[in-house]
Formats: C-alpha cells, sequence, structure tokens
C-alpha cells in the first residue's frame, strides 16, 4: 500500500483560444453543427468572413477549441464555442452571449461540454460580466437537460427576435 494518493483521472481533451490556422477546423464544427441542427441550408457564410470576424481589423467574436489529447487523435479539434461580448442594460454590465456550442458526437459525455461552458464562466468572471446566456432549439432535449444541469435557467417567457436577409434593407428603410 503506498501513502501517496492516487492520482487524478486526467481529460483526453485540451481547451485552447481559436488561433488563425484554425479557421477552416471551425468552419468545418460549424457545418458539423448545422448538420445536427438540421440546419446545413442556413450556412451561408465562409471560413475567409469567420476569419475576418474572429481576427480582423474589428474582431466581434471570439472561439475556443476542444481538441483530443490522447494519442490515436492527439490534436484533432473535437468542439468548440464561439461567442461574444454583449451588454445588459438592467445590469450596467457586459456579458458573454455564447453563439454555438458544439461537440463531435464521439466525445459527448466525456466532459468536453461542461469544460468549454466552465471556461465561458471563468471568462465571464474574469471579465466582470454580469451575466452569461445563450439560446437553444425547443426539440434539443438533450442540450436543454444538459444546460440545466449546468445551472442554467431555461426562461419561459423569451422569444429569440430574427430579422435578416432582405428584412433588414426593409426594416432600415423605415421611417
Amino acid at each position: 500500500m503506498s501513502d501517496s494518493a492516487p492520482s487524478a483521472i486526467q481529460p483526453s481533451f485540451a481547451l485552447r483560444p481559436a488561433q488563425p490556422q484554425d479557421v477552416p477546423t471551425l468552419f468545418g464544427l460549424i457545418q458539423a453543427l448545422a448538420e445536427y441542427e438540421r440546419l446545413t441550408e442556413q450556412v451561408t457564410g465562409s471560413p475567409t468572413l469567420l476569419h475576418e470576424h474572429l481576427f480582423g481589423d474589428r474582431p466581434c467574436i471570439e472561439a475556443v477549441l476542444a481538441e483530443s489529447t490522447q494519442a490515436e487523435s492527439a490534436g484533432q479539434a473535437i468542439g468548440f464555442a464561439l461567442f461574444f461580448t454583449n451588454y445588459s442594460t438592467f445590469l450596467t454590465k457586459p456579458g458573454l452571449y455564447l453563439e454555438d456550442l458544439f461537440v463531435k458526437p464521439e466525445y459527448r459525455s466525456q466532459g468536453v461540454g461542461k469544460a468549454l461552458l466552465a471556461h465561458l464562466a471563468q471568462l465571464a468572471i474574469a471579465r466582470d460580466c454580469g451575466r452569461l446566456e445563450w439560446s437553444v432549439l425547443d426539440w434539443n432535449e438533450p442540450a436543454i437537460g444538459f444546460y440545466q444541469r449546468m445551472g442554467a435557467t431555461i426562461l419561459p417567457d423569451w422569444r429569440v427576435c430574427r430579422v435578416t436577409g432582405a428584412a433588414i434593407a426593409t426594416l432600415a428603410a423605415q421611417h
């Protein structure tokens, strides 16, 4: 019998901020997310635009990648979180808005999603944010259950409002 404490199980992934060379990989994960959400027809962007929004003159988003550290797949991207700063007028504080969180199906239930959310919560604290929030599709019961287990409240009285495409120009022309 040894006097030393048993070593903790090491996670089989690592998190890191996305770098410019990660854009094609990140865009591929975005496409996989769209496929999972049955929204592939809505992916009309490009790696070029993603690069500009992450690393251009006026970055407006950030991303964190989860990479496998297992020998057979070391360095392979297995998930991501893409987020940006928003603002709460009631709290008069910035917040973080999680636009997308995705973990490849074969890597789910290994703590990757939890680690990505915890990482964003740590960033929110470090940046003195008043809240961390995101949306979830109403049919995605596994995600809803996961988010609730992580401490999230699903707001029943709020609905997402969205104006896209030609509707933006129509709205802009209103007086």
